[in-house]
């Protein structure tokens, strides 16, 4: 089987090496891909918002499957571009992508479905925006109403930060959903979904404040780890029953049938799991750990998905231990990162080492040194037999990469490691 990985960050790395583990994967193709990818598959160049030129690039390189990372192509119709080229594609059509590309449309969806979630309006206009605010609070969640790369969200008990951020997006003319306030734990429970075939991978958990102590603004993500060892035995099973299965069925009743991974991002409140958000697609960086503890082959799983198999393959198969991320940002994010700066210890380590380097926002200069490329530059994965030596295994290895004025979180999964997480 011929993939072809579309995107190029860190979880598109994620992706790269783990399909690299499947046997029945005899070439690796990604684009654009980044400087780290481009030592475990073939690189080349591509417009990954563009259907034609990622349609075209399938043909081209004899793709059997096509993987689509990030949202904005899948939001965009390339997914559907590419099964319109008679090739497999592992990611949703547009109109299902709207799971994620429209709070408003997910909203709908999950009332439709009985799904918990967080009361919410839409306000697309500033004469609305004071009468609807006090409608909410003491606790104002404000989000861009479409994509915005993990950071249109502000969460804050202060009314005027809360009135700046929602003014601001109504000024670019972005809709604004203003939510009610969903305590808890939160929780990132990919699923693969095949209409109505739904398969869990393991939960994770992502750290989206830029500092430590759930500090700082929103970003991307900062960090995540896997398995989760204060979720209680049968959650997964529930999360699927009571969020995942009702949305995916009442995606194929609209017509508009999910195929691809979808994304549950809950809330672990007293009443039980509340939908967050909803994604159309792998989370970074949740997939970096998840995907470090798969035994199965996902070449495998991705291609029953994307051909209507999914329900008689197989089950995912697990490694034992945990595995965590610790994202390496550059200099200002999640603002304006600084870039071009050269990177220095992270080319690959022994192939024993429990860590792994993934490449998310980076680059080769001429002179063959690594340079910064982006917010978010690496993610450092380590694995161990549990969540106190993954930590390690990571945070270990990160010590040895230098990258001027480079910041990243020291507490990642430590709240689960000194038990402080409680449902």
């Amino acid at each position: 089987m011929r993939v072809l990985v579309i995107g190029s960050g860190a979880r598109e790395h994620a992706l790269v090496l783990a399909l690299r583990r499947d046997p029945a994967v005899s070439a690796l193709i990604a684009a654009p891909g980044n400087a780290g990818i481009a030592q475990h598959a073939q690189v080349r160049p591509v417009d990954a918002g563009s259907a034609e030129a990622v349609a075209a690039l399938a043909r081209e390189v004899a793709a059997d499957l096509v993987v689509i990372g990030p949202e904005v192509p899948l939001v965009l119709g390339v997914a559907d571009a590419v099964r319109a080229a008679g090739i497999a594609c592992f990611g949703p059509s547009a109109e299902a992508a709207r799971i994620e590309g429209s709070k408003a449309f997910a909203k709908d969806v999950m009332a439709a479905a009985g799904v918990r979630t967080a009361h919410s309006e839409v306000v697309d206009t500033p004469a609305e925006l004071d009468a609807a605010l006090d409608r909410f609070g003491p606790t104002w969640v404000v989000k861009d109403d479409g994509l915005a790369a993990g950071k249109g969200v502000v969460v804050t008990q202060d009314r005027l930060a809360a009135r700046d951020h929602a003014a601001e997006l109504l000024e670019q003319g972005h809709p604004v959903l203003l939510e009610s306030f969903l305590d808890g734990p939160e929780v990132s429970l990919f699923c693969l979904v095949d209409g109505e075939t739904v398969v869990p991978l393991l939960p994770a958990q992502d750290h989206k404040r830029v500092g430590d102590g759930d500090t700082g603004p929103n970003t991307g993500g900062m960090g995540a780890y896997t398995p989760l060892p204060w979720l209680p035995d049968g959650m997964v099973t529930q999360i699927v029953d009571e969020v995942v299965a009702p949305v995916a069925a009442e995606m194929v009743r609209r017509g508009c049938p999910f195929t691809g991974l979808l994304y549950a991002g809950l809330a672990m409140g007293a009443a039980g799991p509340a939908v967050v958000e909803f994604n159309c697609r792998f989370g970074d960086p949740e997939t970096q750990a998840v995907l470090a503890l798969l035994d199965s082959p996902l070449g495998e799983l991705l291609f029953a998905t994307a051909t209507g198999t999914l329900a008689e393959t197989p089950a995912p198969r697990w490694h034992g231990g945990a595995a965590v991320t610790v994202v390496l940002a550059a200099e200002n994010y999640p603002g304006r990162p600084r870039t071009g700066d050269v990177i220095t210890g992270a080319s690959d380590a022994a192939t024993d080492d429990p860590a792994t380097v993934l490449h998310a926002g980076t680059s080769q200069r001429a002179d063959g040194a690594l340079v910064s490329a982006g917010g978010r530059v690496l993610s450092i994965v380590g694995t161990g037999v549990d969540l106190t030596a993954a930590r390690v295994a990571a945070y270990d290895r990160l010590a040895g990469i230098k990258l001027p004025g480079s910041h990243y979180r020291s507490d990642i999964g430590l709240a689960a490691v000194e038990g402080r997480i409680e449902l």
